[in-house]
């Protein structure tokens, strides 16, 4: 987490927790630890984890009950974690263009960066 990124620590935790998903590294049906141990773990607020806790439940990732902790849920946890995943992808790529054309990047010459940037980062996929 880094608090001086100017985006708001439970989007960080839930961004986090889907990428977990997506990637497999969290699996459908597996609990998370309560809030107490997670706000212990990443030294912040109860309330900032459970409201991501509770924003992840929105978005179909975890269930949780009162009491008894959060889920992944069995039901399209990951397939959901992968669309949001996707769309934060996308976000960030439409910021990384607008930023790039108040530069007055060209398109050639962003095409070009862009395909360095995804050589460099999948050099080993086939």
């Amino acid at each position: 987490m880094d608090p001086r990124s100017g985006y708001p620590i439970y989007l960080q935790i839930v961004e986090q927790i889907q990428r977990a998903v997506a990637v497999g590294r969290l699996t459908p049906g597996e609990q998370l630890p309560t809030v107490k141990q997670l706000a212990s773990d990443l030294l912040v607020n109860p309330s900032t984890i459970a409201r991501a806790l509770r924003e992840l439940e929105h978005l179909g990732i975890v269930d949780s009950l009162a009491g008894r902790g959060s889920w992944v849920r069995r039901d399209g946890a990951t397939a959901a974690a992968s669309r949001v995943a996707g769309d934060a992808v996308a976000s960030a790529l439409a910021a990384a263009v607008r930023e790039a054309r108040a530069l007055g990047v060209d398109r050639t010459q962003l095409r070009d960066l862009f395909t360095s940037a995804v050589e460099t980062w999948y050099r080993d996929d086939a």
